[in-house]
């Protein structure tokens, strides 16, 4: 039995641990297996009308990728349970609560191959002043779907200069709207090589339903790194199946989000 893991990881939020240089920022080695270039990674629309416009610009937006293309397609699930659909992304809008991040992705990987992914978006907090603008959806929007990809962020710094990218934590994202000419060319990159098969992947029940919305539901914590804000969970199956959650939070917990 081959080993399937599941991935997560926030926006406002990375995946796989530390800050990724921005010469680099794969989301380590997962990716969409296929059998020629470009492919097409369908978006299961399960999010309401304050969101179509964002999910339709990221489409758009992604699409402009050489070596892979989006669609989006009637959703599969409901918004607030988000479960995945072997072959697409299933993007979802719900209030998930005040637990620290403003959107999850997802990913179900076997081996290095993703299977399945999900975005999830927080309107516990796009329903605030803050968070609750065009600017705020549209980066978090593109960012989550990057990461269905296989991308991971360019610069986890809230501090430096915005990189006009939607990869790219910001305290202020007017200009982090959209990929940027690296986000492609780091596509470009990591579907580089063609697959014998498209990903296929058979997974037990209770790992391909699993929710990941909150700490309680990621496991045994196996790292803790910057007092608490870079975080690792796992979850064991056994026989070689697990699930881990890489997190960086978005805000410290107990605390109002990131000013």
């Amino acid at each position: 039995m081959s080993r399937t893991t599941l991935l997560a990881g926030t926006l406002l939020a990375s995946l796989l641990a530390a800050p990724l240089a921005q010469a680099e920022h794969a989301w380590g080695n997962y990716h969409w297996a296929r059998t020629g270039n470009p492919f097409t990674v369908p978006l299961g629309d399960n999010v309401d009308d304050s969101w179509q416009t964002h999910l339709e610009g990221a489409m758009y937006d992604w699409n402009k990728s050489t070596v892979l293309a989006t669609k989006v397609v009637l959703g599969g699930t409901t918004a607030k349970r988000c479960r995945p659909t072997s072959g697409r992304v299933e993007v979802c809008n719900a209030l998930y609560g005040n637990n620290g991040w403003l959107g999850l992705a997802q990913i179900w990987a076997s081996g290095s191959h993703i299977v399945q992914g999900t975005t999830k978006l927080n309107d516990s907090y796009f329903r605030t002043a803050r968070y609750n603008t065009d600017a705020w959806r549209q980066l978090v929007m593109c960012q989550e779907v990057g990461h269905n990809f296989g991308l991971g962020h360019q610069d986890e710094n809230f501090a430096n200069a915005n990189l006009n990218t939607c990869m790219d934590y910001t305290n202020s994202p007017d200009s982090n709207q959209a990929p940027n000419a690296h986000d492609y060319e780091q596509l470009a990159t990591i579907y580089e090589h063609t697959d014998a098969t498209t990903t296929l992947a058979a997974m037990p029940a209770a790992m391909a339903n699993l929710e990941l919305a909150t700490p309680g539901q990621w496991g045994r914590l196996l790292r803790s790194q910057r007092g608490g804000m870079v975080e690792t969970y796992v979850q064991d199956f056994g026989h070689g199946w697990r699930v881990y959650t890489h997190v960086i939070w978005a805000e410290e917990r107990g605390r109002r989000p990131h000013d």
